[in-house]
Order: structure tokens, then sequence, then C-alpha cells
């Protein structure tokens, strides 16, 4: 039997202070040492934002005037086009449109045709013909020649007795050196006693004297028209301005007494029956003229001729040697070759302009009822 032993209290004491160092340092914290990792926090998918629109590209505006068809006039730029299209040019080629049937559509020429086109809605200009030089052919009307477009080739003949015209004014010099003069020229006039300011007169040259081939008449002197003066100081030595120019003046023209310009409105008709002539001048030609040039016959208004008369002209037939009988001369016979018509009247001559030949007409060739 085991007996209890009682401590000391001295002893117990002792023994309480050990254990209380040994469990303070039980409870003491131990060294610090790495830090353990600390966990991701989970990580939230964030979700994706469309992407912000685009601003709106600008749309070509057309000008409330742009022709649905223009046609390209010489010296068009491309920027006139674009103007002519748009009310901002730079737009051009957000309109323009290629057109595969056009070779080379993106070349402007004069000509071409624009037209507005709409794709999708949204007009578009682009090239939908191009002209390009190909041959017409036209049936030109059986009827003759309209006046009016004759009227151009009707000059202001004038034929004149000779002393009349060797009494007439004359042109003796200009304002300077000069020795051709023209419209608005300066001249001066001798033999014009009577002669007033403001006096119109017609400015003629001599071309020759008519005489008629068959009986030898004298029939007047043709004149070649030159120009107007105008009387503007009168004088023994009168002064003259040109007012119009046909052909260049020159000293020794002359002035003869002005008349209004001729009607060149008549119907066009035939000569009396019977009648027939000579073509004994050329008008501005040496040997031959054609059609729209212009000759006088020796038949005037004593013979009953009008303006619009219509003769046909004839060439004599030429002399030609027999193949077989070669002494023989044969006259063949004479060939129509053209028409003239009568556009200025005179007493014994008359001025025709030629508006048909087949060959050229010559002096000496005879006119008749066609």
């Amino acid at each position: 039997m085991l007996q209890t032993m009682a401590l000391p209290p001295s002893r117990l004491a002792g023994i309480i202070a050990v254990l209380s160092l040994f469990l303070g340092a039980c409870a003491t914290t131990p060294p610090e040492g790495p830090a353990p990792a600390a966990e991701p926090e989970p990580v939230v998918e964030a979700q994706m934002q469309p992407a912000p629109a685009p601003p709106p590209q600008p749309v070509p505006e057309f000008r409330p005037g742009a022709p649905e068809r223009y046609v390209v006039q010489p010296g068009d730029t491309l920027w006139d086009l674009a103007s002519t299209y748009l009310r901002d040019p730079w737009y051009w080629p957000e309109i323009w449109l290629s057109n595969p049937q056009i070779q080379n559509p993106h070349l402007i020429y004069p000509g071409d045709v624009l037209s507005i086109h709409y794709i999708e809605g949204q007009p578009r200009v682009t090239v939908t013909e191009r002209l390009s030089p190909r041959i017409r052919v036209e049936r030109f009307p059986d009827a003759a020649f309209p006046i009016a477009a004759l009227q151009p080739f009707m000059f202001r003949a004038r034929v004149v007795d000779e002393d009349t015209l060797e009494q007439a004014p004359y042109i003796v010099a200009a304002q300077d050196e000069r020795v051709i003069y023209g419209a608005g020229d300066r001249v001066y006039i001798r033999n014009a006693p009577e002669a007033r300011q403001y006096d119109l007169y017609h400015v003629v040259r001599r071309d020759r004297l008519l005489v008629d081939p068959e009986t030898g008449e004298e029939l007047g002197v043709a004149t070649i028209p030159i120009g107007e003066a105008e009387i503007v100081r009168s004088g023994e030595i009168a002064t003259a301005i040109l007012r119009r120019s046909d052909r260049e003046a020159i000293r020794g023209d002359r002035l003869i007494g002005f008349d209004p310009d001729p009607d060149l409105l008549f119907d066009i008709s035939v000569p009396p029956e019977g009648t027939e002539g000579t073509v004994i001048l050329l008008f501005d030609a040496i040997s031959q003229v054609g059609t729209l040039q212009s000759v006088v016959i020796n038949r005037g208004s004593r013979e009953g001729i009008q303006n619009g008369q219509v003769f046909a002209a004839w060439e004599a037939g030429q002399t030609a040697r027999d193949p077989i009988d070669r002494t023989a001369l044969i006259e063949l016979p004479e060939e129509q070759v053209g028409l003239i018509m009568v556009f200025r009247t005179f007493e014994k001559v008359a001025y025709a302009l030629v508006v048909e030949s087949t060959r050229p007409i010559r002096e000496g060739y005879k006119v008749r009822q066609p």
C-alpha cells in the first residue's frame, strides 16, 4: 500500500512555476515563415460589347436642274461636267458608272451623250451614246433651189452706158499712202461737184463693154461691184468713208448713183416662147464657170426677160471626121450642159446664176427655154 507523501509548500510553488513556463512556451507564436500563396479570385468573364458604328458617308447631292441627258460640247472639262450634275464636284468618282458597251468609257469626247441612270435607287452618270462619223444619204428634193439659198450668190450687178461711167466721180487718193482701201477707210473723190454730205454711192470698177455677138450692138458697160461710200464732206475734192467693201478699192474706181437693194424674192418661171440668147460674159471668171457662178446674156427687159426666169444652156456640137468617108466632116448635135436663172435684169442684158451644170459653161453658149 502506497502512502501519500506530502510536499512542502516551497517545493510545490517551484513546480507550479516550471509548468507555467512550459505552457507559455507552447502557446508562443512560432517564427514567421513564407506566407502561403493567396488563392486566385475567380475570374468573371466580361461580356463583349459591339464596336461603335462608323459615321455615315456623305452622299453626293445632285443639282436640282441636272440634265437627264447632256451632249458633251467642245471645250468641256471634267470639272465642268461634274459641276453640271453635282453641288460638290469632288464626288464625281462616286456617281460615274462605266458602260461596258462603250469603248474606253472613261474617256469623254465632244458629242458623247451622258445620261442619269438609277442603280439600286442611287443615281449614276454614264456614257450612253458615242457619236462617230458616218455616211448619210438623203435624196435632194426634185424642186429647184429655194431662192433664199441662192441669194448670197446674187450680187449687186450694174450695167451703165459708156458716157455715164466716164463722167462718174472717182477715187483719187486716201488719207494715207496705201494703194488699196476697205471698209472704214477715208478716201478723196474728184469730179463730184453735186455731192452733198451723207449722200450714198455705189463704188464700181469697169469690167468691159458688152457687145451683141449677133448684131454688133453695144449693150452697155459691165461693172464689178466694189462697195458703198458715204460723202462726209463736199467740195471740189470731196471726202468719203467706205461703208461697205465687197472687194478692195483702188484709185480710179468710180462712184455711181445709189439705188436700193433689188428684190431677190421672185417666182421661178420660164422665158417667153421662142426666146434664145447667148452667153456674152462670164462674171469674175476667165474661161468657164460652173454651179453658183454668174453669166451675162444678151437679152434684157426689152425682150420680155424678168427675174426668176430659167434658161437651159447648150454647148455647140463639135465637128468630127467620118471614120469611113475620111473626106467628110460631121457636125455633132448640141448638148444641154446646165440651167441658169436670171436674177438682175437691165434693158438690153441680164445677169443669171448657174443653178445646175453638168459641164463647164463658156462664152458663146446658147441659152433658150428649157
